[in-house]
């Protein structure tokens, strides 16, 4: 009687490892596979949702360009800020191209005296304007400067939305990773629990020794234990998504593409000169090569042109007083600042030099990431995994038939366990080393500083 119970229970632990391969994630209702992908929240609904345009990754990894589900567009912070940036800089070269202001003078002499200067009767009254006019090049210097600025400010902008769009890529990535553990995990646990309640029947049965229960019992413990773990760790991954976006993360998140990996050969070639590194980099060379045209027009000393008329109190006559003033560039020359100027200008082609260096390196080293990972991800989840199951299945029978002992079973499910979870996270760390590549290579867009 005790052995058919057991033949039951096995039975039924292999018909639940069977159905556990299309078992949805921990909190998310069965559904048909076409229909999960419907009404999935994809990686194109997180990147809308945190208001930055579909990327090439989201594009390709998803296959489908399917509009976000009622998500209302929204700048996040990091790029907020970003756009208030232009917005400074735009105002900064409207006050740049403003010549200085003109200056009205009064002023009254003789009074308060003695003898003939005695009260108001011998004042003379002066009344005048004064101009500044800058001289060796100060204004269009000014201009140039912050046009550079203001160009840096707008791909500071784009790599804010390209850091953005990595940022939620990852999370998301992230999460769906997480959710792919727990539900390894849970699968693991329903086996081992299982399991347990197997060998607690053979030890009625009198087939095994005690021991092999409490073995069981521990392992069960051990699995429950994990499983609710790595039901809080996908909790709490969903929860960093919807923090950053500040939206709801319904339904469950695109297991589709989660498990497509593209093509992968020959490392495609990224022209790091059009990258957005090398941009910036190149706009703060811009930059240092304006402050220093800057610097050299202050060298300049500018004039002050004045005209003023005096009215002569004790005549009552009129008279016209004209006035240049010209600094004298005795204390402060103007060369320190130049010499200052110039040394940032050579770190600032320096730092670019270093920039071609090092984003070529981190593009060869992402391109080597996801071959690697696509690679273990193919053969994790394609033939290893399915010797793994066979494994597992063989060993399933043989400890129903007596042919296996118990350690025999438990290494099979553990390979299996193990196997799915190797698979899960080479896909995670796939698609991170695929949102990185497409990172390090975004284009850099053509700004128009020069046109605002």
């Amino acid at each position: 009687m005790y052995r058919t119970i057991a033949a039951v229970m096995v039975a039924a632990t292999l018909a639940g490892t069977a159905e556990a391969q299309t078992t949805p994630p921990p909190g998310v209702p069965a559904a048909t596979t076409s229909s999960q992908t419907a009404d999935a929240f994809s990686l194109e609904n997180a990147l809308a949702a945190g208001g930055v345009p579909s990327a090439p990754t989201a594009a390709i990894n998803s296959g489908i360009a399917s509009e976000p589900r009622g998500i209302t567009l929204a700048p996040l912070p990091s790029v907020a800020a970003a756009t208030a940036g232009v917005d400074a800089a735009t105002a900064a070269r409207r006050v740049a191209a403003v010549r200085p202001n003109p200056e009205v003078q009064a002023q009254v002499e003789n009074i308060a005296g003695s003898g003939v200067y005695r009260g108001l009767r011998s004042a003379e009254t002066t009344v005048g304007v004064s101009l500044p006019l800058e001289l060796g090049g100060k204004r269009p210097a000014r201009v140039a400067l912050a046009t550079a600025r203001l160009s840096r400010a707008q791909l500071q902008v784009e790599i804010a939305r390209a850091d953005l769009r990595l940022r939620i890529t990852q999370l998301y990535i992230e999460a769906a990773a997480a959710e792919r553990r727990a539900e390894v995990l849970s699968e693991q646990a329903g086996i081992a629990n299982n399991a347990f309640r197997v060998s607690s029947e053979r030890v009625k049965a009198g087939d095994v020794g005690p021991i092999e229960q409490q073995r069981a019992d521990v392992l069960r413990i051990n699995a429950r234990v994990a499983a609710d773990s790595a039901a809080r760790q996908a909790q709490a991954a969903r929860t960093n998504l919807e923090t950053l976006l500040a939206t709801p993360v319904t339904g469950p998140l695109d297991r589709a593409w989660f498990e497509r990996i593209d093509d992968y050969g020959p490392p495609r070639p990224v022209d790091v000169e059009a990258t957005l590194a090398l941009a910036a980099a190149e706009a703060d060379v811009r930059t240092a090569e304006a402050q220093v045209r800057v610097a050299r027009s202050l060298r300049v000393p500018n004039l002050t042109v004045s005209t003023f008329a005096r009215r002569l109190e004790a005549t009552n006559d009129t008279a016209a007083v004209v006035g240049i003033a010209i600094p004298i560039p005795f204390f402060n020359n103007g060369s320190a600042f130049v010499a200052q100027s110039r040394s940032e200008q050579t770190q600032a082609i320096a730092l670019r030099n270093l920039a071609v260096v090092d984003t070529r390196q981190q593009i060869a080293s992402a391109q080597t990431e996801v071959a690697n990972a696509a690679a273990t991800a193919r053969a994790a989840g394609g033939p290893g995994l399915a010797a793994a199951q066979e494994a597992a299945r063989i060993a399933r029978i043989g400890w129903t038939q007596g042919k296996f002992d118990q350690i025999a079973l438990l290494d099979a499910e553990r390979t299996l366990s193990q196997t799915r979870q190797t698979y899960v996270d080479a896909l995670a760390a796939y698609h991170d080393a695929r949102a990185r590549l497409d990172r390090l290579a975004t284009p850099a867009p053509a700004t128009s500083g020069d046109d605002r």
